[in-house]
Parts: C-alpha cells; sequence; structure tokens
C-alpha cells in the first residue's frame, strides 16, 4: 500500500470561532475538515464559549506549505484575541493525492 507523507494539522479553539476558522482554512488551500466537540483546560481563563461549555477540535490533512501558511494566520489572527492552540504533526496518508 503506497502512502504519502502530509501534514495532520489539529487547531483546538473557542466554538463561537468556527465558521471564521474554517473559512480561513479554505482560503489557505485545506481541501476538507474534520470537527468536532472538545473539552479541556487551559491557561486563557473564562470566555464567551465557557458560558456553553463548547470547544472544537479541527483536523485538516494538508501539504507542508498549506501548514505552514495555517500556523501563520492563527498566530497573526487568532492568538492574541482567542483561546486557541495549533500543532502539527506529520502522517502517512492512504489517497494523498486527495489532500494537496
Amino acid at each position: 500500500m503506497d502512502t504519502v507523507r502530509l501534514k495532520l494539522v489539529t487547531i483546538v479553539a473557542e466554538a463561537v470561532i468556527e465558521d471564521r476558522l474554517l473559512d480561513d482554512l479554505r482560503r489557505l488551500g485545506s481541501k476538507g475538515h474534520t470537527v468536532v466537540p472538545a473539552q479541556g483546560e487551559g491557561t486563557r481563563g473564562i470566555r464567551a464559549s465557557d458560558w456553553e461549555a463548547r470547544n472544537i477540535r479541527i483536523e485538516t490533512v494538508v501539504s507542508s506549505e498549506v501548514a505552514d501558511a495555517i500556523l501563520a494566520c492563527l498566530a497573526s489572527d487568532y492568538f492574541d484575541r482567542w483561546a486557541v492552540i495549533g500543532f502539527v504533526s506529520e502522517v502517512d496518508v492512504v489517497r494523498g493525492d486527495k489532500y494537496v
């Protein structure tokens, strides 16, 4: 079975910015994503989504260039205003051509 080495970008964020994040992912080159509810504890304290107890985890498989663009966007547009974390992992993907 042939695989392609790509990047898995994971973002955990306040649910209130889900649509904005997904718009940015599409604009930056992501061809698809998965969004699931998330919960945990961080350093930001109380925020708007705490009232709903709702955070999200977004995952997208992308090229290295798109992963870098996504992290740069998070740093410039989200980190100062929202409770957001983003990280990248290398993954070996079957049917990797679907993601680039």
